[in-house]
């Protein structure tokens, strides 16, 4: 028990050191924060101090006057004519005339009013009267420079003549009446080695035939390579009656077939 009791002793004073070390060190963290914030602020005080008080001038932007109302100005006289008035237009009624966008009529009706539009400044009277038009100083129109009369030019208004579009020069027709105009249809050739590889069959051939009836192109279109030389040479040889478009020859174009049948 005894033992106990000095080991309980020592750890009371263990624990009473550590507790003064930590007391300790607390108030010297305190202590040290403090002096900081002390020493921040009388700085700041100095830089505060330290700052100029003079003030630049940036810009300058003059002061504006006030605008003043500008005056009426005086309407300007009319021109008197000896101390005359001028004539106005009158009319027993005074209405707009009708191309105004401004001030369209206040009623519409086909029939025409024998009224005619009052012009501006007329004034209203019983009657129809208009001021006398002012001389133009404009040099006139049909005069020369002497002021004597030219004799009017008169626009020719004839319409162009109607030109009739042009007619073809190549009419394309069917093979029936290619055939029926045919005048010679000399037969092809039969090609030696199509007898001996045994070929047979159409070849179609186009033609074009020039407004005298003769062929001036033939080109196989269709059928055996080793039948086309033989039938072209034919087709060339062909002759055709003529064709007129109106009273006006023309080319013709078309195809013309050659069969090429083995005999048995």
């Amino acid at each position: 028990m005894f033992t106990n009791l000095i080991e309980s002793n020592a750890d009371k004073s263990a624990l009473k050191r550590r507790s003064s070390f930590f007391l300790a060190t607390v108030a010297g963290y305190a202590l040290f924060l403090f002096a900081a914030v002390i020493v921040g602020v009388l700085t700041y005080d100095a830089q505060v101090e330290a700052q100029t008080t003079d003030m630049l001038l940036v810009n300058w932007i003059p002061p504006v006057d006030p605008v003043k109302p500008d005056r009426p100005r005086p309407a300007p006289r009319a021109a008197s004519n000896n101390n005359r008035t001028s004539p106005r237009a009158t009319r027993p009624i005074l209405y707009e005339n009708v191309n105004n966008p401004i001030k369209p009529p206040d009623t519409v009706s086909a029939t025409p009013n024998p009224i005619p539009p009052a012009p501006p400044g007329a004034v209203e009277a019983p009657y129809v009267s208009d001021p006398p038009a002012a001389p133009s100083s404009s040099p006139c129109e049909t005069c020369t420079g002497n002021n004597t009369p030219t004799t009017p030019v008169v626009e020719n208004r004839t319409p162009p003549p109607v030109v009739d579009p042009p007619k073809p020069s190549t009419l394309r027709v069917s093979a029936p009446i290619i055939l029926a105009k045919a005048v010679d249809l000399p037969k092809p050739a039969y090609p030696v080695l199509a007898k001996q590889a045994r070929i047979q069959g159409p070849v179609n051939v186009q033609v074009l035939i020039d407004e005298t009836g003769k062929v001036i192109s033939a080109q196989a279109v269709k059928g055996s390579a080793m039948l086309t030389k033989a039938a072209e040479d034919a087709a060339r040889r062909a002759r055709f009656t003529p064709t007129k478009l109106g009273d006006q020859p023309v080319k013709v174009q078309g195809v013309i077939t050659y069969n090429f049948v083995l005999q048995q």
